[in-house]
């Protein structure tokens, strides 16, 4: 076997083999830096009775530093096998929200990370799709300027509609306390309005038609024809094209 060969054939059983008897060396371990970036990141999770607008910032800050304990493997100053173990010790409930913030230090360039303080980490998270989008070709003064002046759920429909080409209803979030023992009804109900709707429908058009239903039957006996109408208006919404036409049509042959 010609030498070249053999040398070429040894280069290839290393990049497809697992094991190597050459594995990569770890990075030179500057032990306080480590312990300095770590209490940051203890110091910062524990923010958490500040207002919320000082959290943002501050969580900008946490992915920067997030990223610097992976490239430097910092879990290593406290006996830690993996960046995954040091993450499942630091965000016990979800990880998410970790590759979340180091997604932003990784993904928007070196312009826009300047006013990632002043924006804060959800407005640059809604930055990152668009420069995952665009690219090297991605024109971020002009997002940065909106994500400065807008309101975050604002800012949020107008990055929604680039990206998508529509314009997003208005939503807000609705949070109450229900029992464990309530639960399997309400998901019940979910389900079987979702079955009726179609599985593309979120939960919110689902508990709305539930809503609509009991509404229409609370008012039948009570006399309350506007309520009523709300409710049937709502109902027709949900129906498909053919089946409006249809229904349309038999209450103009009735009215008729």
């Amino acid at each position: 076997m010609p030498l070249w060969y053999a040398g070429r054939e040894t280069i290839l059983v290393c990049l497809t083999s697992l094991r190597t008897s050459n594995p990569p060396m770890l990075p030179k371990l500057n032990k306080k830096r480590a312990l300095f970036v770590l209490t940051k990141i203890d110091e910062i999770l524990a923010w958490g009775q500040r207002s919320e607008t000082e959290r943002d910032t501050r969580f900008v800050e946490l992915g920067r530093y997030l990223c610097e304990v992976r490239a430097g493997q910092y879990w290593r100053v406290e006996n830690l096998k993996s960046f995954d173990g040091f993450l499942e010790r630091r965000f016990p409930e979800s990880r998410r929200k970790a590759y979340y913030l180091m997604s932003i230090h990784e993904h928007l360039p070196p312009q826009a990370k300047k006013d990632l303080k002043e924006i804060g980490w959800t407005k640059g998270r809604e930055l990152v799709k668009l420069a995952r989008r665009d690219g090297q070709h991605f024109d971020c003064a002009p997002w940065v300027h909106k994500a400065r002046e807008m309101p975050r759920e604002d800012f949020r429909r107008e990055v929604e509609k680039e990206l998508t080409g529509r314009e997003e209803e208005p939503s807000e979030l609705i949070y109450f306390k229900v029992y464990k023992s309530q639960i399997p009804v309400i998901e019940q109900a979910l389900e079987t309005a979702a079955l009726m709707l179609g599985s593309d429908k979120s939960r919110g058009y689902c508990l709305e038609m539930i809503c609509a239903d009991f509404l229409a039957g609370a008012n039948l006996d009570s006399g309350n024809a506007e309520i009523l109408l709300r409710s049937i208006r709502q109902f027709l919404k949900f129906l498909p094209s053919e089946q409006k036409e249809t229904l349309v049509s038999e209450v103009s042959k009735r009215i008729s």
